[in-house]
């Protein structure tokens, strides 16, 4: 399913088991194996109404199945993501230290790099120590759009991408 947003057009694909994927443009094909549902059902039409809320300001935390393929690291990453508050931020040491290993903050990062489920699993609120935004799959100018809808962009960030 495609959605338009704020931030552009995100693909939605969902599995027998719930949401698998949100996708910035374009949208790469599914891994060898693995199946995607096309078109709707409940789950990506649920994701939709909540990101739409989301978007307009209404909506702090998602209520949906999840179903990101990774590995047993990887999903216990993107897990934790689900804790950063709404409206905070967190660096790759403090994601690093409450999953418990606090000497595996690059192992931490790519795992956020893949996260198959942004702004539903938000990587967005993860940034560099220093407070600088790092790399995002959607881009740093939409990292920043999301940080400031969220009232979450560090300081020093604010003139890089102004409103």
């Amino acid at each position: 399913m495609h959605m338009d947003t704020p931030i552009g057009v995100l693909t939605l694909a969902a599995d027998d088991i719930g949401l698998c994927r949100i996708d910035f443009p374009p949208p790469p094909p599914p891994p060898a194996g693995e199946e995607w549902l096309e078109g709707s059902n409940d789950v990506l039409v649920e994701t939709r109404r909540q990101l739409e809320e989301y978007f307009a300001g209404k909506r702090r935390d998602f209520d949906l199945p999840l179903s990101p393929h990774g590995t047993d690291f990887q999903r216990n990453v993107w897990a934790t993501l689900a804790a950063i508050p709404y409206g905070r931020t967190w660096s790759y040491r403090d994601l690093a230290l409450r999953i418990g290993k606090p000497s595996a903050m690059r192992a931490v990062g790519a795992a956020n790099g893949r996260n198959p489920l942004p702004i539903v699993l938000p990587c967005h609120r993860v940034i560099g120590a220093d407070g600088s935004l790092t790399g995002f799959g959607g881009g740093l100018p939409t990292k920043a759009f999301l940080l400031r809808l969220e009232g979450s962009l560090p300081e020093g960030s604010r003139d890089l991408f102004p409103v």
